[in-house]
């Protein structure tokens, strides 16, 4: 196996763990700040509905910009390859 092959498929794992931590972080962060308003300053239960919502549009948003910079660089890519296609001419 070739040493570039092996650091794109390294680079690829690395994209998945990061847009994983993205998704499960904010929510995770909301919840954690829904459990400090019940226990420390008694709020009812119902904190934890909009905090869980809030945490998905938080993780919903953060994926979609992980996807937009993924995309951006494979844009980046195909034009810095000066591949001649059927369609593109000199």
């Amino acid at each position: 196996m070739d040493f570039r092959n092996m650091s794109k498929i390294i680079g690829q794992f690395a994209m998945v763990g990061q847009l994983g931590l993205s998704l499960l972080m904010p929510l995770l962060l909301c919840l954690f700040v829904c459990y400090l308003l019940c226990t420390k300053l008694s709020v009812g239960v119902w904190v934890y509905i909009p905090g869980f919502i809030l945490g998905l549009g938080g993780s919903i948003t953060t994926a979609y910009k992980v996807y937009l910079s993924v995309i951006h660089r494979e844009e980046k890519k195909k034009k810095d390859n000066n591949e001649v296609y059927f369609n593109r001419h000199i």
